[in-house]
């Protein structure tokens, strides 16, 4: 019903398909009951039950070879590990002060990012390694070597590779996750104080429950979900940072309980007014909260209070200012942080899943030349024993070798980016994705800490008809002096002087409403009271506000916004500075020393609704009433009274990548006030459409102000942070901006980064609540042309409950979106959506302690060491102290971690397939037997020490310079194809290998039957070596020295195992044994190395032509043409 009611359409659609299958059961019926008809109703029935039975059967067959029973499966096990464990569903609850409820079990208040315990670590790594088909084979393939019918050869020649592999696999495991423990140990053994009846004793993080009351001091870490219940400072609020749950680094101002904040003398009270909170059930919502706290005051007065965002402490946040002391409600898994994270899953690269893949097409190669083999001796005897005994001789097919390569190559990979001193302090924390580095297609980043510095600079103050810059500002700075003579309370205008009275008028209320109109609170720290002079007021608190302020010591501003705190810093510049604000009051201090006392009768803070401020104020000198009101130059224009230059003004502000503020005022009589109070009061009780009335009364106001000013606030980027973005966009990398902030800075800082180009359109999507505005906004957005998108968290949230697949489809097709006002649940779903709906490489950057889920949920997730801490970069891939290097981490180290990677796999599996086609050769020669060509030490040595050195050299291997491949970034497109490793390359590798392995092995027939093991071993390790040196792209000191050591150790091998080449070593026989095996790699090579002249000459790859003509630079073999672009 509810589908029907939301779209019509369907109703509709409906209705007629009803009316179709009536009519269809209609033809159905027969016109004349006879013989036939029923002859005739019968054979239709039971072709339509025919017809049934077969879909029924083709949908059974389909759900079996898609996985859907792997997914019954899981479900079924999940069910029923949910019946074992019974997880408790969270729900509201009612927490007393100091007394546990009992029956009732929380979650115990631990951290733990373990991925195993003692009992699940060697069971779990085992599975995650043999999950993938490459390690099963080889276990499989190693099992079989305990039966005597299928032994090839020794059990160390399957066993001591696949033990190496499990080894290392382990060992690395091991050794990160007791590095999580014991960082998970030092955060659970973290002291704080409880406070109990009467008394006070420490506590560790880990024993902290609900109902405990724990006093927090300054810059300490918030242990729990907590209610602030007192607070040292006198006006009842303290300041904490958040930047750890949802990025933003300007403090929050917090509020404890009025009654146990005013009512009460000590802490220790709390324990004598009965207190309880009543709270709702745990969600991850970081924005809003709703509660209720009652207690008995000393008086017997019952009191209860609503309880709200502005009362709450959430855990891993810190307090910034005094002491607080709060009430434990939420503990453990059910506090905002731990809901707002994700349990981090085990990375698996693109290439690896690539691997995987071409080996089950070995495998499937393998089983294939088994049975054809098989089936030519025929299948009688002990066949079954020879069709396994087959398999085995052909497991080196798939090399063991290739996961082994894989691993070290990866270690280098991290050794070079780690040493790279063009990018300081780079850490890699996962070793196994470094070639996702060369393949992302989607890039999303935080904004706050990650572009920006998050810090304010005041640019410009116009005033209509004059401006103020940088270069201005002095003369601003001497007329206010000289506007305020000594002992003046009050501006004195001069008439007939150089600035006009209008414009002085302008001047001195736009200065002052800067100054006031604001939620910024003044602070300085207890560590410099010494320095002080008497005149402060010291009452023991850590964090003291001015009463008085003769001092010339610098304040430090905190307010919720930046925006605020750069146009106060401003004002104190110029000589306007705020000295004192408490919740009620606040005290500017002029430019000639004297003190305005203010009293704040009304505060309107900003919402993103309306984008806009208020407060309303009263001169305790004068007694004038004066509302101020500051906001976004898109609501302020039908505010203030008409002007000919605001919006000129703010456009070209706008340009330059300033945020703009439009600042005006209204002179409000007693009798105004009067009745706006009484207005505003009675809204404030209504308990139907409270905040609609309340906005109604507030609108009233908003009407005909005077304008005053238009201000530009720069908010300043990272360093080079705009050529870094547009790297990445030539690159072909589309760029998705996340982040907490409210939609104006969000904006603000995409055209300023130039995120979002100058010439490019943008749709801002509105606030949608429904199915009908969801559909009416994205048919609005399908019409523009490749605009960018701005949306917001909850119009992101509505859309995607209606219309998800939609939604993506323009998103990924828009050059930019942005998404503002986002919880770490929105970033981490955003960055799932684009991995399942585009089937792309996803790399996610933040800084901060609401970045995690983001950066764990994508394929690769870089931190940034910052000033919001090292949460995201404990908890990323790889770690960068600066965003303007992940230009060089993706377009170099990830192009060569790829590329190297791709050429290191498909040269092992070449290795495996050209000895495995001799081994093929010699079974056909010899009668279809299931011998092996070589023993097994020289299988072993064959693909470890005497081709284990020039094979992996070619992690040394470059194809561009780094220069090259940053200036042209166009190059990183190619290889988002994945041409490098793909079904081509991988088809042209198994026809050389075939080539060459029929080629060793029939030219062997040339010469006389003797010593084929040792001619015929000898070409195959010569091919290999000139194999290596024709796949390399720049020689590399290393690349020589390996390709020297392995020629070396091979030819003094013969002497030491002589017996295993069934020879009696001399230099006669060697150097007949030698010139033959010349011959038959010439036969193997030169037709290669022909064809391989003949393509550089005919048709070069396109970045040859970047390269230097002395440049040791060239196209190798076998390297495909993958940069054929008409213009870089």
């Amino acid at each position: 019903m509810e589908e029907l009611a939301l779209n019509p359409l369907r109703r509709h659609r409906n209705k007629r398909q009803r009316s179709l299958l009536i009519e269809d059961d209609w033809d159905d019926v027969p016109l004349i009951s006879d013989d036939d008809a029923d002859d005739q109703t019968s054979s239709k029935n039971a072709r339509l039950r025919k017809q049934r039975n077969q879909k029924r059967s083709k949908r059974i067959f389909n759900w079996f070879c898609c996985g859907g029973w792997k997914t019954s499966c899981l479900d079924l096990l999940t069910l029923i590990w949910r019946l074992i464990k019974k997880k408790r569903e969270p729900e509201s609850r009612t927490v007393k002060i100091g007394q546990p409820e009992g029956g009732k079990k929380y979650p115990l208040n631990i951290t733990r990012n373990q991925k195993y315990s003692i009992f699940t670590f060697l069971p779990q790594v085992l599975f995650e390694q043999f999950k993938f088909f490459l390690n099963f084979y080889f276990l499989v393939i190693a099992i079989t070597q305990f039966f005597p019918q299928l032994r090839i050869g020794a059990l160390y020649t399957y066993w001591a590779p696949l033990g190496f592999v499990l080894m290392v696999t382990l060992s690395r495991e091991a050794y990160d996750d007791i590095k999580r423990y014991l960082r998970d140990r030092e955060a659970n053994g973290k002291k704080y104080t409880k406070l109990v009846s009467n008394d006070v004793v420490p506590v560790c993080c880990s024993d902290i429950g609900v109902s405990d009351v724990i006093v927090i001091q300054k810059d300490q870490k918030v242990p729990a979900d907590m209610i602030l219940l007192r607070t040292t400072e006198k006006n009842g609020s303290c300041f904490v940072r958040t930047d750890q749950l949802d990025g933003e680094t300007d403090w929050k101002l917090r509020v404890a309980v009025p009654s146990c904040q005013q009512q009460l003398q000590c802490d220790e009270d709390l324990f004598k007014i009965n207190g309880s909170a009543w709270v709702e059930k745990p969600h991850k919502d970081i924005y809003s909260f709703t509660g209720k706290f009652s207690c008995t005051l000393p008086n017997k007065e019952t009191k209860e209070e609503p309880l709200g965002i502005d009362n709450a402490l959430w855990a891993n946040t810190v307090i910034a200012s005094g002491t607080a002391v709060g009430l434990v409600v939420y503990t453990g898994a059910e506090t905002r942080s731990v809901l707002n994270t994700s349990i981090p899953q085990s990375k698996i690269g693109l290439v690896d899943r690539e691997i995987n893949t071409l080996t089950k097409i070995l495998f499937a190669g393998t089983l294939l030349l088994s049975l054809i083999l098989t089936a030519i001796k025929g299948f009688s005897g002990d066949w079954y024993t020879t069709l396994p005994r087959f398999i085995l001789l052909f497991s080196y097919i798939i090399p063991i070798s290739l996961r082994v390569n894989l691993d070290m190559g990866k270690l280098v990979y991290t050794w070079m980016i780690m040493r790279d001193k063009a990018i300081p302090d780079t850490i890699v924390r996962n070793s196994t994705i470094p070639e996702e580095l060369g393949r992302v297609e989607y890039l999303m980043t935080d904004k706050t800490g990650t572009l920006t510095q998050n810090e304010m600079v005041f640019k410009k103050l116009c005033l209509g008809q004059q401006l103020y810059s940088d270069d201005s500002m002095d003369e601003l700075r001497k007329f206010l002096l000289q506007l305020y003579p000594p002992d003046a309370s009050s501006p004195q205008y001069v008439k007939d002087g150089p600035v006009k009275l209008a414009l002085q008028e302008r001047i001195h209320n736009s200065v002052l409403a800067l100054a006031v109109c604001h939620n910024v609170t003044p602070v300085l720290d207890k560590e410099e009271l010494p320095l002080l002079s008497n005149d402060i007021e010291d009452d023991g608190d850590e964090t003291v506000l001015f009463s008085r302020a003769t001092t010339q010591l610098p304040f430090r501003y905190q307010a919720s916004s930046p925006d605020e705190v750069a146009l106060v810093k401003w004002t104190d510049s110029v000589g306007v500075t705020l000295v004192h604000r408490e919740l009620d009051s606040m005290q500017i201090r002029l430019p000639n020393g004297c003190i305005i006392s203010y009293s704040i009768l009304q505060m309107f803070p900003f919402k993103s609704e309306t984008k806009r401020m208020g407060i309303i104020l009263q001169d305790d000198g004068s007694k004038e009433i004066i509302f101020f009101m500051k906001g976004a130059d898109t609501v302020m224009a039908d505010i203030v009274r008409h002007s000919n230059w605001l919006e000129e003004e703010c456009d070209a502000m706008a340009r330059e990548g300033l945020r703009t503020l439009v600042a005006g005022r209204k002179i409000l009589t007693t009798e105004e006030y009067r009745e706006f109070e009484r207005k505003y009061q009675q809204a404030k009780l209504s308990m139907s459409d409270r905040v609609a009335q309340v906005n109604t009364v507030v609108q009233s106001l908003e009407k005909n102000l005077e304008l005053l000013c238009v201000t530009g606030v720069e908010d300043q980027l990272q360093l080079d942070v705009r050529p870094t973005l547009e790297l990445l966009r030539n690159a072909g990398i589309r760029i998705w901006m996340l982040t907490g902030d409210k939609l104006e800075t969000a904006t603000s800082i995409a055209l300023s980064s130039r995120l979002i180009p100058r010439d490019q359109a943008i749709h801002t999507f509105k606030q949608v609540s429904n199915h009908r505005e969801v559909h009416s906004e994205l048919s609005s957005l399908r019409k523009k042309s490749n605009p960018s998108l701005i949306i917001t968290g909850k119009s992101l949230e509505v859309c995607l409950m209606h219309a998800e697949e939609e939604l993506m489809e323009l998103a990924c097709n828009s050059p930019v979106v942005v998404c503002c006002r986002c919880t770490p649940t929105h970033k981490e779903k955003v960055v799932q959506l684009l991995r399942e709906y585009t089937k792309k490489p996803t790399c996610a950057v933040g800084d901060g302690g609401n970045d995690v889920s983001m950066i764990q949920a994508a394929d690769v997730g870089i931190g940034l060491v910052g000033k919001e801490g090292n949460q995201a970069s404990l908890a990323a891939d790889f770690s960068i102290t600066q965003f303007s290097h992940l230009g060089r981490l993706l377009m170099w180290h990830g192009r060569n971690s790829y590329k190297r990677s791709a050429s290191l796999s498909q040269f092992v599996m070449h290795r495996g397939l050209i000895i495995s086609t001799m081994q093929a050769i010699f079974s056909c020669v010899n009668k279809i037997v299931a011998e092996s060509l070589y023993p097994g030490i020289l299988m072993i040595g064959y693909t470890t020490v005497y081709t284990m050195a020039p094979v992996f050299s070619l992690v040394w291997d470059e194809d561009v310079s780094v220069h090259t491949a940053l200036a042209f970034p166009e190059l990183y497109k190619d290889l988002m194809k994945g041409q490098s490793l793909s079904y081509k390359t991988f088809v042209l590798w198994i026809l050389i290998s075939i080539y060459q392995g029929g080629a060793i092995m029939g030219g062997t027939h040339l010469f006389s039957s003797h010593h084929v093991v040792l001619i015929t071993f000898t070409a195959l390790l010569l091919t290999e070596f000139i194999m290596v040196a024709l796949t390399i792209r720049t020689w590399h000191w290393l690349m020589l020295l390996a390709e020297i050591f392995s020629v070396t150790v091979y030819f003094a091998s013969l002497f030491l195992l002589d017996r295993y080449f069934d020879i009696d070593v001399n230099l006669q026989l060697l150097g007949s044994s030698f010139w033959k095996a010349v011959i038959l790699v010439l036969l193997s090579c030169v037709p290669l190395v022909v064809m391989s002249i003949y393509r550089r000459r005919c048709a070069p790859p396109e970045y040859t032509k970047l390269m230097p003509s002395n440049s040791m630079f060239r196209n190798c073999l076998f390297c495909t043409n993958e940069y054929k672009y008409s213009k870089l």
